[in-house]
């Protein structure tokens, strides 16, 4: 059972923290909480649920993000992901892209809170597991703190407890959506202020942290923080969470257990058909900073592409780098 606070998550992001990633990731941390990309209800009621949905126990805890607007539909999405075990429901208000804005869910549905207050009712009428909302700030003209606030309030009435809000208002109209993951001025204090305002909730922050030093920080304000592209480009920060954030004892893996603990992955994963390199893509940027970096990502990138190729190109890529201790100490 997925237990709040949760002082670290990894945010759901489009081609990147598919299952592949998220069993990566756990090699690192076994307590952060990791999200699927987002699906819409559509592609969970109707789609392909083992491509779509499977994922390996080794990931809990694991979090399904869905995107919608209507409430049965969200209700059903809902009780399939429970189905599959899931830990936790999250609800996309946060995302600005068009294909998003056209099927009316994402961040404009922050211009409708009482539409999302049903919307997580219907949810967690459907389910036993925590329903829980990602979010902006605000969007377009609309006045942050006032838009923030009244929307928390409203969609915390329907028995949400838990706010992840990206600390950025989203522009729908004249920015793109790496844009608008750059261009707004990051609002922090506002993110801040709603969890004094709202003492019993669990609120966390997102919205360019890229350390454990900052995420400690913000734990000083907050009761948790989703960390974005930063887990992606430099993945091996993660491997500091368990004994920075979750209060753990044991040591993390250096990065060669890392790799190795991949292997067996890769092998179960390749003999039902999924090409490696769909796997070794997250992997790249594990020894960022590192003598041998490069050289590891040019053998893979050169050579997991070739026909029969298997984990072996990954051993190989492994021992043009220098074997160093988690604290990056060479052993």
């Amino acid at each position: 059972m997925l237990s709040y606070p949760m002082p670290l998550c990894v945010a759901p992001m489009m081609d990147w923290t598919d299952r592949h990633c998220r069993f990566f990731h756990r090699q690192l941390s076994r307590r952060t909480l990791l999200y699927t990309e987002m699906l819409t209800t559509g592609a969970v009621i109707h789609g392909d649920r083992d491509r779509l949905l499977g994922f390996e126990p080794a990931e809990h805890p694991v979090a399904l993000q869905l995107g919608g607007s209507e409430p049965a539909a969200l209700a059903e999405a809902a009780r399939i992901g429970e189905a599959w075990g899931y830990d936790e429901i999250n609800l996309n208000v946060g995302c600005p892209s068009d294909r998003v804005q056209s099927g009316r869910f994402g961040a404009c549905l922050m211009a409708e809170p009482e539409l999302v207050a049903r919307l997580v009712g219907a949810m967690r009428e459907a389910v036993r597991i925590p329903v829980t909302v990602k979010s902006r700030i605000a969007i377009d003209d609309m006045e942050e703190w006032p838009t923030l606030e009244r929307f928390v309030r409203l969609v915390s009435a329907q028995g949400c407890s838990r706010f992840i809000v990206h600390a950025r208002k989203a522009w729908l109209q004249g920015l793109s959506p790496k844009e608008n993951r750059d261009i707004p001025p990051l609002r922090y204090e506002l993110v801040y202020r709603l969890k004094q305002e709202f003492p019993a909730l669990d609120i966390s922050i997102n919205g360019g942290i890229k350390t454990m030093e900052a995420a400690a920080e913000h734990l000083r304000h907050v009761d948790g923080v989703m960390m974005g592209r930063a887990a992606y480009e430099n993945p091996y920060l993660l491997a500091e969470a368990d004994q920075r954030l979750f209060g753990g004892t044991e040591a993390p893996k250096d990065r060669h257990e890392v790799v190795e603990g991949m292997l067996p992955y890769m092998e179960a994963r390749r003999s039902q058909g999924a090409p490696l390199n769909a796997i070794t893509r997250h992997m790249l940027g594990l020894f960022q900073g590192l003598p041998g970096a490069r050289a590891w990502r040019r053998h893979l990138s050169e050579n997991i592409h070739k026909p029969g190729a298997g984990p072996e190109v990954v051993q190989a890529a492994l021992a043009l780098v220098p074997r160093v201790s988690p604290a990056g100490v060479a052993a």
